[in-house]
C-alpha cells in the first residue's frame, strides 16, 4: 500500500512513455536487417585493402595524433611522402612526433594545439585552418574520448558529445567553404560500430542525460550517431564537387581510449577486450586507403568497417534526424 500522498512510480505518463519507447524499438528492429549484423561480425576479422600509391607533398590534417590510431596514421601518411598537420592537446608529444616524422621521412610536420573539450579552442584552430592558402588534401577526424561516468565541459556540454562529435562538426562547418573553393579533398571520420548502441538515436531534448540513464556505450554511441547524421548533410553540401565525406570503423585495435576511467575499467578492458585486440597499424592502413585510393574518388557518404563498406544502423540514416542534429549543432557550436 502507498502512504497517503505518495505517488506511484508508474504514473500514466511513465506508462505512456514506456509504450512509445516499445513501439519505436519494434519499428527500429523491423528496419534492421539481420544481414547487416552478420556483415558487421564477419567484417571484424577482415584485413584492410592496401594502397601503395605515393602521397608526396600532399597535406593531411589529423586530430589526436599523440597516441593510438592517430599516431600510426600520421606515421603511415608521412612514410608515403605526405606533409602532416596535427591537432593535439599536448604540445610536448606533438613536438616529439613531428621531430620523428621529419627525421625519419624527411617530410614536413607541424601541429596546432587545441583541446576539443573547449569550444574556444576548437573555433580558434578552425579559423587558423580556414585561413591557410594551401589546400587540405585529407582531413581525418580521429580525436575522441570514452567515459563511463557522466561529465560536462566548461561549455556545459556532455564531454563525450562535445569531444567526439561537436568539435569535428565545428571544424567541418568552418572549413566547408574552403573545401568547396578548392574543389578537392577527402574528409574522413574515425567513427565506430559503437553507433549501434544508441538505438533510440540522439536525444536532442536531453543531451545532459537527465531523463535517460547514462552509460559509456550509449554516450559514445550517441556521439558517433550524431557524426553519421551530420555526414548526410555534409555530403549534400558537397554534391557536384570533388570533395568526399566518409566514415570508418577502425576495428578492435589498441588505443588509449578510456584509459582515464580508473583501474577497474582498465582491468575489465584487459579481460574482455584486449584478448582479441589487433595491431593499430591496421586502422592506419585503412585510413590511408580511404584517403588515397583512386577508386574512391567519387565515393561519398559511406560507412566502412576498415575498408569494407557496410550499412549503418537505421537511426544513423534518418534524414529528418539529420536536419535536427545539424540545427542543434549550429546552436551548441555557436555557429551562424
Amino acid at each position: 500500500m502507498l502512504d497517503k500522498g505518495q505517488q506511484p512510480f508508474y504514473t500514466d505518463v511513465n506508462v505512456l512513455e514506456i509504450w512509445i519507447w516499445k513501439a519505436k524499438m519494434i519499428k527500429y528492429l523491423l528496419k534492421y536487417r539481420p544481414a547487416h549484423i552478420f556483415d558487421m561480425l564477419k567484417n571484424g576479422n577482415l584485413d584492410p585493402e592496401i594502397n601503395t600509391d605515393s602521397f608526396k607533398n600532399r597535406l593531411v590534417v589529423i586530430s589526436g595524433t599523440t597516441s593510438g590510431i592517430g599516431y600510426e596514421t600520421a606515421v603511415k601518411y608521412a612514410s608515403m611522402g605526405a606533409d602532416i598537420l596535427c591537432i593535439n592537446r599536448n604540445e610536448e608529444k606533438s613536438l616529439e612526433l613531428c621531430n620523428l616524422l621529419r627525421q625519419r621521412y624527411k617530410t614536413e610536420c607541424n601541429f596546432k594545439i587545441a583541446d576539443f573539450s573547449s569550444l574556444s579552442d576548437v573555433h580558434k584552430v578552425a579559423e587558423e585552418l580556414k585561413s591557410m592558402t594551401r589546400p587540405i588534401d585529407v582531413l581525418i577526424h580521429n580525436a575522441g574520448t570514452y567515459l563511463v561516468k557522466k561529465n560536462f565541459t566548461d561549455d556545459g556540454i556532455e564531454t563525450v558529445f562535445q569531444t567526439n562529435y561537436l568539435a569535428s562538426f565545428i571544424l567541418n562547418f568552418k572549413l566547408k567553404e574552403k573545401f568547396r573553393d578548392q574543389n578537392s579533398g577527402r574528409i574522413i571520420f574515425v567513427n565506430s560500430e559503437g553507433h549501434r548502441f544508441a538505438m533510440a538515436g540522439v536525444h536532442l531534448n536531453d543531451l545532459r542525460w537527465k531523463r535517460h540513464c547514462y552509460n559509456g556505450l550509449k554516450s559514445y554511441g550517441t556521439a558517433k550517431t550524431a557524426q553519421l547524421l551530420a555526414m548526410i548533410k555534409l555530403v549534400e553540401y558537397f554534391k557536384d564537387t570533388n570533395v568526399t565525406v566518409n566514415a570508418m570503423h577502425p576495428g578492435n585495435v589498441r588505443s588509449n581510449m578510456g584509459q582515464n576511467n580508473g583501474e577497474f575499467y582498465k582491468l575489465r578492458k584487459r579481460i574482455l577486450v584486449d584478448s582479441s585486440i589487433r595491431p593499430t597499424d591496421i586502422a592506419a592502413e585503412a585510413l590511408y586507403y580511404l584517403g588515397v585510393e583512386k577508386k574512391l574518388e567519387k565515393i561519398s557518404g559511406k560507412f566502412f568497417n576498415l575498408t569494407k563498406e557496410e550499412i549503418p544502423a537505421p537511426h544513423a540514416l534518418d534524414r529528418d534526424a539529420a536536419d535536427k542534429v545539424w540545427g542543434k549543432s549550429l546552436e551548441l557550436g555557436k555557429l551562424k
